[in-house]
């Protein structure tokens, strides 16, 4: 796309967002100028209109009478040219098509149309020469400053019910308007001299390096590396500030959204706000919101899963990678990639700053530190002076759990002391369901999934059989469909729900909960999971990887 004119006219190119790899031509209207990643509305055969980006000018290939005009162009800002690059080095490097790629960036249709519109009240002409009730004259007051407001702020404002400020407009003592609805960004009032952090020497000196890098808006990787509970988040909150001092944005990727909550309750005391949120359970509203926010600059920090890597930054300066080892960063389906490799790119590209921070690098990073590529910043030690937990090794071949049971006598007694010192347990296994294994004791046949082979799992709370891999569901038969025998299955091994049925059994005071992905799939129940750890509800976790993603519980202290 370089060496491309930046003002188009006539024919251009549009790439939509659908799984074909080529832009389309279509024509411009006489006197029409355009330029590269603006938005336009095209005619496309079988889809009616669609909503597509200039991706270049257009090809001789085809004469003008064989293309379609251009129906629309939108009224928001293009995509920049840097993402635009970035798109396609991402559709070359993952060997997508262009338009699923583009598919990502535009993945809230909604924000690109119109913004919605709402009516305003303002005093009608030059004013009343009626004589006012008390309520009416009130309503007067608030607009005396020739404000215009909707009518349920103005009612609120002015004290007095809907239907005054109805009856006023009637009267013709009020006129309205329509105008676009305004988004209320809740991170319109970040400061990043709103509060002081209190590093210490080593954050000092890693903090420093940070803010210097985001102000020489150069890239670089900087990997973070510090132990657990050394304060990397507080450093790395210093790089944020630097960028917001410099009118710049800043992205933030976490791996799992149940992250998301925690990091508000940290980041709001040093900024004096809330950052916009991305992930998968917002509503339509709020994605495009935040989307529009995000295209518009008005949107200063963002806190996402992956899937934000591909927003519409006006002016990003800075990406944030926290826990950059962890697995959730890979997708998996339709365009195959993995964000904080991507999110590298992306920084190189438009020649900003990166950080990867972890506890546990992984070794592609490490290897790349070692290579010279990437600096390496360390927080040898806790915050404070804070220790590190002592591990102690349970050997099941001296420590026998008593048969059927899982969980060993060593194990038990320590939880007991646990709870009696009124201090929060965890009983981590990553293995969801109730038993990897459900066989039958007359054969030994096996329940396989019948598409993939793999053993079914047995989630006894859902009354199923599961394969984790295809996602095949069935009931548990009454019969060995092998022998026949009936009532013949018995489960083997544990999962998460099979410990904790073991947990109530030797803990029955104790107030338990199980979390795992299949457990925490309604809106709202990993949130409310969590809060409910923290706030000292819950005595008991058992739990699988979706538990042990960085959150932070004072009196957890036994896992």
């Amino acid at each position: 796309m370089s060496g491309l004119p930046a003002s188009l006219t006539g024919r251009i190119a549009v790439l939509l967002p659908v799984a074909l790899d080529r832009p389309f031509d279509y024509l411009l209207g006489d006197g029409i100028s355009v330029c590269l990643g603006q938005f336009v509305r095209v005619p496309l055969r079988g889809r009616g209109s669609v909503t597509g980006v200039i991706w270049a000018a257009g090809s001789a290939e085809l004469g003008a009478k064989s293309l379609k005009p251009v129906e629309d162009i939108l009224d928001m800002p293009p995509l920049t040219p840097d993402l635009l690059k970035f798109i396609a080095w991402v559709a070359d490097y993952t060997l997508s098509p262009l338009g699923m790629v583009l598919r990502m960036v535009l993945s809230v249709p909604a924000a690109l149309q119109p913004k919605p519109q709402q009516v305003v009240y303002r005093i009608a002409g030059d004013g009343p020469a009626v004589d006012l009730t008390p309520k009416r004259a009130q309503v007067l007051r608030v607009l005396a400053d020739g404000r215009a407001l909707t009518m349920r702020d103005l009612a609120h404002e002015a004290g007095v019910g809907e239907p005054v400020v109805k009856a006023m407009a009637k009267a013709g003592l009020l006129e309205g308007a329509a105008v676009a609805r305004a988004d209320q960004r809740r991170d319109r009032d970040l400061d990043p001299t709103f509060a002081a952090t209190d590093l210490s020497p080593v954050q000092a000196i890693a903090a420093n390096r940070l803010r210097d890098s985001v102000r020489t808006r150069a890239f670089s990787v900087i990997l973070l590396d510090g132990v657990t509970g050394s304060g990397k988040t507080e450093v790395y909150f210093e790089a944020i500030a630097e960028a917001l001092a410099q009118g710049r944005q800043a992205l933030i990727l976490l791996p799992e959204i149940a992250l998301s909550a925690q990091f508000i309750d940290r980041f709001k005391p040093r900024f004096g706000a809330t950052p916009a949120l991305w992930h998968s359970d917002l509503t339509p509203a709020q994605r495009r919101k935040t989307w529009r926010g995000v295209a518009e600059g008005t949107v200063r920090v963002v806190i996402g899963a992956r899937s934000a890597l591909f927003l519409p930054f006006a002016e990003l300066g800075l990406i944030v990678v926290d826990e950059e080892n962890d697995t959730g960063y890979k997708q998996e389906d339709v365009v195959i990639y993995h964000a904080r490799d991507m999110a590298v790119v992306r920084a190189k590209q438009e020649g900003f700053p990166i950080v990867l921070v972890s506890a546990t690098p992984s070794l592609e990073t490490m290897a790349n530190v070692e290579a010279g590529r990437y600096a390496h910043l360390t927080l040898p030690a806790r915050y404070g002076g804070a220790t590190l937990p002592e591990i102690s090794l349970i050997d099941l071949r001296v420590d026998k759990p008593p048969p059927k049971r899982f969980l060993s006598p060593v194990l038990v007694e320590a939880v007991r002391q646990t709870l009696a010192a009124n201090e929060q347990a965890l009983l981590f296994l990553n293995r969801r369901g109730y038993a990897p294994l459900t066989l039958c004791r007359a054969c030994g046949h096996r329940m396989k999934c019948p598409n993939c082979t793999a053993w079914l799992v047995e989630h006894r709370s859902r009354d199923r059989l599961v394969c984790h891999y295809c996602g095949h569901a069935e009931h548990l038969p009454g019969r060995c469909p092998h022998c026949e025998a009936e009532q013949s299955f018995a489960p083997v091994g544990p999962g998460v729900e099979r410990i904790a049925e073991e947990a109530e059994a030797l803990f029955p005071e104790a107030r338990i909960v199980q979390m795992a992905s299949d457990l925490m799939d309604e809106p709202g129940s990993l949130p409310e999971t969590l809060r409910r750890i923290a706030a000292r509800e819950v005595d008991l976790i058992v739990g699988t990887q979706i538990i042990a993603k960085g959150h932070h519980f004072p009196t957890l202290t036994l896992v």
